[in-house]
């Protein structure tokens, strides 16, 4: 039996983090100074014994680290000065490398950095205060570890960093990365380098499972990882650590390194590693919960692991408080847990009827995917049916895949050519990764729609619970263990109906993607034109299932922006794809290149004026005019950009709007006199800038807001909403009704919703 009080301690002391990040100031205090109080009374009047005081300690400890950080930050002159939207000088340090996101107006470059010095306001300060910055494009790109001066405004940022800094001005280079930043740069540049002749999808997998450097993924690829469960291989990881560090440990016994040089040997492979994969939060949590797992891989790992991992909860919390609120480290230590706790119990339950190496292959990823599984569902709403199948069957293709992926990489330091050789077999380890990985998305019922309400997680825990309790008693009996196996395999084979889904008569839906758009036309039995996919491949896929449309003749993608076409490769993904068409103002870039990624080519420009038939859907392009502007200043070009078209369906009017904002609305309005329609999807997800006479005099009976949950945008403007109801339109909305689809019955239009 594992010794449960170092687990108590990891637990106090994220339940002491938790307390000061999650509950407001007083709120936090009152909660911490309960829980001593009663602890300690406990002690005194004998409830418990005085074991229970480590746990408290670590509590204590941890939630005071907290408030300080949480005051240093509250109190540092640069969050006063964000408060005010101040322009400032700042000297900082790049700690993290360049993200490029998709913004409103266009591509930013997203990166964190550690302020040192700040200017404003006639006053200078020195100080150590983390910040993000979110530059133009156009910024010089700078690598980690870099000191540099630039001027900036000031934008208020969220509980984990002081501010936003949006830069104005040219930066000015203090100085260089250190030498080991360098030194680790030319060891990821290399590792890319050994497999840059290979297939597109393994030359970017290699490197994800080395160092986590996943930003050349094809997202539509990405998502087969997320729904199979194998989203951890993309990402820095305990497990990247464990093999690498362990297969160093292995060479050095080989060569006859023992006794305290083996242990160097291996804080020498983890500090390296650390840095290789950039010095991060999670490349350090991921580094300690690796670490763990090394040492429950030695003689009494059990014990030792356990001891290990309460160890180093402790430590990370008290390190950066903030990791406690953070899905990564939620999910690093859940799987640490139950790999150490759970594992061994099922392995030894299948070790009376399978062989040792079965029993092992089979209870560590289930081990690993049942206590994960709440937090997954809460992040995704979903829970995974292949997951453990997909990792047992890519097990075997992670260790080479990383340890000689990062022996290509270091072999190419030294001779390119060595590199390439070494480095082969770890892409064709990505390959099977890969297929497994498609595999896995392809089966009918890969994973099942759960909701992140408090009631479904709730439900979901209480069975993870379950399953620990009975899974020695099943796993134990060939007969309940097959069983249970086939039952499984039958519900992922066979994919479940969703009863009185699609509705009878259904010509058009609008999906509830969250903050975007997308829109499916019905133009046949299991055909469909989809206008616009949303911002998740995911919950795009989820939705053209629910419809039940195998076959997408035309996709019409308005514009670029992330909302309404990051969900592209959900579209096109295990279905017949024809045509793909957009606006022709390729911007924001980023969103033409991941379009042109997942298509594999240029979208077709839509036609101004042209009016063809697919199946049962007649369409007209109606917008972009030729020579049309960008509109006025202030408004999005790539806005009012956008692909506006007038659809019939069954004898149904409706007009797709796109994000066009107001002086498009105008000049359609100009163009399209006198149109009246019956469905109106309306423009830019309600945002209060429109034209409303316009849109109100189009006569519509049903107006169609496609807007996410609690978004920060405050779509849809009440006054909107008030103009179009007023006007005799029936409003709609994604994120109070999910799924809006419009229906025809005996000739009369109608909306079904929910899903």
């Amino acid at each position: 039996m594992p010794d449960l009080r170092a687990i108590a301690l990891g637990a106090g002391a994220w339940v002491g983090a938790l307390l000061v990040l999650v509950l407001p100031g007083w709120a936090a205090l009152g909660g911490t100074c309960a829980v001593v109080v009663l602890v300690l009374a406990g002690v005194l009047r004998r409830w418990w014994t005085a074991a229970w005081l480590a746990p408290l300690a670590a509590l204590v400890a941890v939630a005071g680290v907290a408030a300080l950080h949480q005051v240093l930050l509250t109190t540092s002159p640069l969050t006063a000065l964000a408060q005010q939207g101040a322009v400032v000088t700042v000297r900082l340090e790049v700690t993290s490398d360049v993200r490029v996101v998709a913004g409103q107006y266009g591509d930013l470059q997203v990166l964190r950095a550690d302020v040192t010095r700040l200017e404003g306001r006639a006053r200078t300060w020195r100080l150590d205060v983390p910040v993000v910055v979110m530059a133009p494009a156009e910024w010089p790109r700078q690598p980690l570890g870099t000191t540099l001066a630039t001027t900036a405004r000031l934008v208020p940022g969220d509980d984990d960093v002081a501010a936003l800094v949006r830069p104005t001005g040219v930066p000015r280079v203090i100085s260089g990365p250190d030498a080991w930043w360098d030194a680790a740069a030319a060891v990821r540049r290399a590792v890319r380098e050994a497999v840059s002749g290979r297939d597109e999808d393994a030359r970017e997998l290699v490197p994800a499972l080395v160092v986590g450097d996943d930003g050349g993924l094809d997202p539509g690829l990405a998502d087969d990882f997320r729904t199979t469960g194998l989203t951890h291989l993309l990402a820095v990881s305990g497990t990247n650590l464990t093999l690498v560090v362990g297969s160093l440990l292995v060479l050095g016994r080989w060569v006859g390194v023992r006794g305290p040089w083996l242990y160097a040997l291996g804080a020498i492979g983890i500090a390296g590693f650390v840095l290789t994969a950039r010095a991060e939060p999670s490349v350090v949590r991921a580094a300690a919960m690796g670490a763990v797992a090394l040492v429950g891989m030695g003689r009494n790992g059990r014990s030792r692991g356990v001891r290990g991992l309460g160890v180093a909860v402790l430590g990370l919390l008290l390190f950066r408080p903030q990791l406690a609120v953070t899905a990564g480290f939620a999910l690093s230590a859940l799987a640490t847990a139950g790999i150490l706790l759970l594992a061994p119990v099922w392995r030894d339950a299948l070790m009376r009827w399978t062989p040792r190496w079965v029993a092992e292959a089979v209870s560590v990823p289930l081990a690993a995917q049942v206590a994960c599984t709440p937090v997954v569902a809460a992040l995704s709403g979903q829970v995974s049916l292949v997951a453990v199948a997909a990792n047992l069957l890519a097990a075997p293709a992670v260790a080479p895949a990383t340890v000689l992926g990062l022996a290509g990489g270091l072999g190419g330091l030294l001779w390119v050519p060595l590199g390439v050789v070494v480095a082969a077999p770890a892409a064709w380890s990505a390959g099977w990764i890969i297929a497994v990985a498609r595999w896995g998305a392809s089966v009918p019922t890969a994973a099942v729609d759960w909701g992140t309400g408090p009631l479904p997680l709730a439900a979901l825990t209480v069975l993870c619970l379950l399953s620990v309790l009975l899974a020695p008693r099943l796993l134990g009996r060939p007969s309940s263990a097959l069983a249970c196996t086939g039952l499984l395999v039958v519900v992922m084979l066979a994919r479940p109906p969703t009863p009185g889904w699609p509705p009878e008569g259904w010509v058009l839906a609008m999906c509830d993607v969250g903050q975007g758009d997308g829109l499916v036309l019905r133009a046949g039995p299991g055909s469909a034109v989809v206008v616009d996919a949303g911002p998740d491949p995911v919950v795009m896929d989820a939705c053209l299932d629910r419809l039940e449309v195998t076959s997408v003749p035309l996709v019409v993608l308005t514009h670029f922006h992330a909302d309404h076409v990051g969900g592209l490769a959900g579209v096109v993904d295990g279905r017949e794809a024809g045509t793909i068409e957009a606006t022709g103002l390729l911007e924001p870039a980023g969103g033409a290149r991941a379009v042109e990624a997942v298509s594999g080519r240029v979208p077709t420009p839509a036609a101004y004026g042209l009016t063809r038939r697919v199946g049962e859907v007649t369409l007209q392009t109606v917008w972009p005019r030729p020579g049309a502007g960008a509109g006025d200043a202030g408004e999005s070009a790539p806005n009012n950009a956008s692909v506006v078209l007038l659809a019939e369906v069954a004898g149904v009017r409706v007009l797709l709007t796109g994000d066009v904002e107001p002086s498009a609305q105008a000049a359609l309005a100009r163009d399209l006199g006198g149109l009246r329609v019956d469905v109106l999807k309306v423009p830019h997800h309600g945002s209060r800038h429109q034209d409303l006479d316009w849109l109100t005099s189009l006569g519509a009976r049903l107006a169609l807001v496609s807007v996410g949950e609690d978004n920060d945008y405050g779509h849809p403007a009440p006054d909107l909403v008030a103009a179009l109801a007023a006007a005799g339109a029936e409003v709609w909305r994604t994120d109070l009704a999910g799924d809006v689809v419009v229906v025809v019955s005996d000739g009369e239009v109608g909306v079904a919703a929910g899903g």
